[in-house]
């Protein structure tokens, strides 16, 4: 017999579109997929190196449970050079991912029936892990006019007494929308005054084409007081298999009783990805990072103008991330049917809008090759007419 709290889950659907892609595949059928979070570039060579000699260290025992203190400097000396941050080894905690980091979070903060902002479209697991620790999402609805970013007028309509938290995602998944440091200062303003934490999840930071990434506690002194940064290396260094994410918090017993909660769950991360991580953490992949930014920036452009040129479709050019979040509502307002009839029809994944929140649109992961993107857009228009 399950618990009621597991049947509150529901499975991942971008996972879900990934999987029956790769069964399509293998079973023969010409499928291209556009619905993984993953970049399509191999991790640096020097960070796989990092790891070997780690490894042939003799480097396999169990570690402390919050992380190695050498990688934990390594995130504290990136968050000050990045993103201005100061946090001292005990305001950090490293975890398997940022899913992870957010599952320690959730437990720790949300009680039965406390409330969390999320801004909709969202990434898939927010609401999910919001609901499975008992807490109630508040949805705010964002539109392609907007951005897809919340206004102050919003926030401050959408705040109860029963308000614990606000998520925040810079640049988004599944939008690539960034929000500047004014738009993210404005937001604090809303907040003063208030308990109100906020959850900044930074993991796109690097992939940035306009404008500049803004840490949204790196804003005043009471969003640094109130919010959790969290972040990885999956998306910055291709790093999605080793598994590695990290959470900053002024709040040192916030971090300590995550920490506690990993102990007894999880324990330490892989030994081995902590010593790779500082390698991807210390700069030594930089130019690694800036080619796989470049090379992203260009299939965006790309893939953007394709988009537009297709009658009845329509996308706002990402500031971030490798996602564009695609306008279908002149044609369907069920992307779930639409998708699947892609999939069926032209063996085209993407994934349906419905699953971060907003019906009308499909995402489209551009974390592929570029010839891949073209016959891929070109299926689609197809399918379109």
């Amino acid at each position: 017999m399950l618990s009621k709290r597991i049947d509150i889950l529901s499975p991942s659907i971008t996972i879900a579109v990934s999987t029956l892609a790769q069964e399509l595949k293998a079973a023969g059928k010409d499928v291209i997929s556009f619905s993984a979070g993953e970049p399509d570039f191999d991790t640096p060579q020097v960070i796989k190196e990092s790891a070997i000699k780690a490894i042939n260290d003799g480097f396999t025992k169990y570690t402390a449970v919050d992380g190695i203190v050498e990688l934990k400097q390594a995130v504290a000396t990136k968050l000050k050079r990045d993103n201005n941050l100061e946090y001292a080894l005990d305001q950090i905690i490293v975890n398997n991912g940022a899913k992870h980091s957010l599952f320690n979070l959730f437990a720790a903060t949300i009680d039965h029936e406390d409330e969390v902002i999320i801004p909709a479209p969202y990434w898939v697991t927010y609401p999910e892990l919001v609901k499975y620790h008992g807490g109630v999402v508040v949805e705010i609805e964002t539109q392609d006019e907007d951005g897809f970013k919340i206004t102050p007028e919003q926030l401050k309509n959408a705040i109860t007494p029963k308000t614990r938290m606000l998520i925040l995602t810079t640049p988004s998944n599944p939008t690539g929308s960034v929000y500047s440091a004014d738009e993210l200062s404005a937001l604090g303003k809303v907040l003063e005054g208030t308990d109100i934490m906020v959850a900044s999840d930074e993991m796109y930071e690097k992939l940035v084409y306009d404008g500049k990434f803004t840490s949204a506690a790196a804003v005043s002194e009471d969003m640094y007081k109130r919010t959790v940064t969290i972040n990885g290396l999956s998306k910055s260094v291709a790093m999605t298999g080793w598994r590695f994410g990290y959470m900053a918090a002024h709040d040192k017993e916030l971090i300590k009783a995550t920490k506690k909660l990993q102990s007894q769950s999880t324990s330490n991360i892989n030994s081995i990805t902590q010593h790779a991580a500082i390698t991807g953490l210390d700069g030594s992949a930089d130019e690694d990072i800036e080619m796989m930014r470049v090379e992203f920036h260009k299939r965006r452009t790309e893939a953007a103008k394709l988009f537009n040129e297709i009658d009845n479709l329509s996308v706002l050019s990402p500031e971030g991330a490798f996602y564009l979040f695609v306008n279908i509502k002149k044609i369907s307002n069920d992307s779930l049917k639409f998708c699947q009839d892609l999939l069926e029809d032209k063996g085209v994944a993407v994934v349906p809008g419905v699953g971060f929140g907003s019906e009308g649109y499909f995402r489209f992961s551009f974390a592929t090759d570029i010839e891949s993107i073209r016959e891929g857009i070109k299926r689609i228009a197809d399918f379109v007419k």
